[in-house]
């Protein structure tokens, strides 16, 4: 069942409060979390129509770079769209800061080591590109590929045929666009292969592009501990401004 969005106060914090906010100092290089996992981050930004195959191919990838030993994560729009974006609909503006979120979250997560898989609409080709420059080089765009009538045939949620009715406006491929990718990095045509063929290309990229499982031993000198009085310091700072 698809949530009704809860309404939001749309506001942009002023110039001023921003130029006061400062980022503290990373305590751990990206290099020290790919030797600790044994591969960098990374996001595999999974783009289709609905019903493609997204969130199916999705979990499958997720079951095997798990069982390979990756810290590995999916993000989900229906999953989110419960949760940390519940209060946004889906028109082009609310799609757009969707999109915006998601990249947000993906790169926090990506940061921390991980193999991101997101699997998310993401109809405009705008929106894929802002995601793409704030995730930054760690960025993969993957076109899960399926024509319309397919995608419309298999229809499982019923969404088509309520857009078809409708019964649901603003829906992907019906009453509003879909934008496919002009140069994604992987494309997995869904319509004419299995899904464990699709995994198996999938898994195939991740292994070329982002990297096998294979531990590395950190550099003795990449390890600081941190001196008490820097801890102490550190931690009076955050307890002031946090």
């Amino acid at each position: 069942m698809m949530t009704q969005p809860v309404p939001r106060e749309k506001s942009t914090p002023p110039a001023a409060d921003q130029a006061n906010l400062v980022a503290p100092a990373p305590s751990l290089r990206p290099a020290e979390r790919a030797a600790m996992n044994g591969h960098p981050g990374g996001v595999l930004w999974f783009t289709g129509l609905p019903a493609a195959g997204k969130s199916m191919l999705a979990m499958a990838l997720q079951r095997r770079l798990f069982d390979q030993g990756h810290q590995v994560f999916v993000l989900d729009g229906d999953n989110l769209r419960q949760g940390l974006n519940r209060d946004l609909g889906f028109s082009a503006e609310d799609r757009s800061e969707n999109i915006r979120r998601v990249a947000e979250l993906a790169r926090l997560f990506a940061d921390a080591g991980f193999i991101v898989i997101t699997a998310f609409i993401s109809p405009y080709r705008a929106d894929r590109q802002a995601a793409c420059t704030i995730v930054g080089e760690g960025f993969h765009e993957v076109f899960i590929d399926a024509d319309l009538a397919t995608c419309e045939a298999r229809d499982p949620k019923g969404h088509y045929a309520r857009a078809r009715a409708g019964e649901i406006a603003d829906f992907t491929g019906i009453s509003a666009p879909y934008e496919p990718p002009e140069s994604a990095d992987l494309s997995v045509p869904t319509a004419t292969r299995s899904v464990d063929e699709a995994v198996a290309r999938l898994a195939d990229y991740v292994a070329r592009h982002i990297g096998q499982r294979a531990p590395v031993a950190l550099p003795a000198d990449s390890i600081r501990q941190p001196s008490r009085a820097s801890v102490t310091a550190d931690r009076d700072i955050h307890l002031a401004t946090g």
